[in-house]
């Protein structure tokens, strides 16, 4: 997708130094001892229309920005700003109203159904609560909802038990579309599901922002899918932002190292095209006690002293290309290191077979299969063994246990 045909006005969505750390408590009284920095100071922008897509690894604290955003986990720190109202410190009764315009799909379309309610009481249960629909009414616009997902009014009365992963994803979707929202937080909604299917829902979610001019927060893991989907894309690490471009400038020239490192792990369905592979050393670091500066450059190739100690200013290097980097040149939004422009796909890379641990050695020659005794000489061919009543009897094989039972006593020896 491209931001070409999205508008260019005020921003829907604003979100200015987001922050969420969770306390970790101990001993007898409870007391803090320390926190979790989920969301350290995220910061980005979605308009009206547009995707933004957000990636990064397991336990970035992608999930945590969707429902921060949305106020299900009260931030720490920060400013949320919808259509221009700051939505932070709104008092429960406001922020019930505004929850008619942003909406969530959640990840898993198992749990995030009620297995007691039908389809109609769990997609018509915001119209009841909000005061939109009832009776006769609700049942008919849920019907229509159902429909405009790809599923049957008829399934109104089934029970999400009676619906496969899917379905059941559209159901998800028919529920946040009830309220006719213009924001949602897609938070990895088809992850879960398989790649035909993905490709279905994604195609249903691109329809409906078409038709009904929704704004999408898509957060995922799968960089293929983010791509195919998102105007925007935005790197996170460590509950940090280290990347925020639009789509083809970020899958085409990535500035971040850590972008580097993810983009290179992304499959190419070309087996004659070889792909270098950016090998992370080192674990990700704890959220409790994350690193001092750039919280990546204990993972960074390229890391320099500057980087162990001076946290990196979250900047735009031309034509809305954010990058939180040390080594990136703004003049000529390139990365860098000592004066020279550090090439795409260069850095501590290993063959993609070689990172698979598959030797590219040739392999070491087989031993000789040995011939079969009849195609030996005769002094090579073992001798047969004769049978056992004419092998002497200390030779002779023992008898069985159940043998030994039946057979006469050994006759006495003089």
């Amino acid at each position: 997708m491209t931001t070409a045909t999205k508008s260019v006005g005020e921003p829907l969505l604003e979100v200015q130094g987001l922050k969420k750390y969770f306390p970790i408590r101990g001993g007898f009284f409870s007391r803090v001892k320390g926190h979790v920095k989920a969301v350290d100071g995220v910061s980005f922008e979605l308009r009206k229309g547009e995707t933004v897509g957000l990636v990064g690894e397991s336990g970035c604290g992608k999930t945590t920005v969707g429902r921060t955003i949305l106020r299900l986990i009260e931030p720490t720190a920060g400013e949320v700003r919808f259509r221009g109202q700051d939505i932070t410190h709104l008092p429960a009764g406001a922020m019930r109203r505004l929850r008619r315009d942003m909406q969530i799909i959640f990840q898993d379309p198992y749990s995030s159904l009620n297995p007691r309610m039908t389809v109609e009481g769990i997609v018509g249960e915001a119209m009841t609560v909000h005061g939109i629909a009832s009776g006769a009414d609700r049942r008919k616009r849920v019907g229509e909802l159902l429909e405009r997902v790809g599923l049957s009014a008829r399934h109104m009365g089934r029970y999400p038990h009676e619906f496969s992963g899917g379905q059941r994803q559209r159901v998800g979707i028919a529920r946040a579309l009830a309220l006719q929202p213009e924001f949602i937080v897609c938070d990895e909604s088809v992850s879960a599901l398989d790649v035909s299917i993905q490709a279905q829902i994604l195609n249903l979610l691109m329809d409906l922002q078409q038709e009904l001019g929704l704004s999408y927060l898509f957060i995922a893991h799968d960089l293929s899918v983010v791509e195919h989907i998102s105007d925007r894309v935005a790197v996170m690490y460590l509950g940090r932002m280290a990347e925020l471009a639009p789509s083809e400038l970020l899958y085409e020239r990535p500035l971040h190292p850590y972008t580097r490192a993810l983009l290179s792990a992304v499959p190419v369905p070309d087996p004659t095209r070889k792909r270098e592979r950016i090998l992370l050393e080192g674990d990700v670091p704890t959220p409790i006690n994350p690193p001092s500066g750039c919280v990546f450059h204990t993972r960074c190739w390229l890391a320099e002293e500057r980087c162990k100690l001076e946290v990196p200013e979250f900047r735009d290097v031309g034509g809305g290309h954010f990058v939180a980097c040390h080594l990136v040149d703004a003049a000529t939004a390139t990365l860098r290191k000592d004066g020279k422009e550090v090439p795409v796909g260069a850095g501590k890379a290993l063959p993609m077979a070689e990172a698979a641990k598959v030797t590219l050695e040739p392999a070491a020659e087989a031993p000789a299969a040995e011939a079969p005794a009849a195609e030996r000489p005769a002094a090579e061919a073992p001798a047969a063994e004769a049978p056992a009543a004419e092998r002497p009897a200390a030779e002779r094989p023992a008898a069985d246990d159940a043998d030994r039972k039946d057979a006469p006593p050994p006759a006495a020896t003089a």
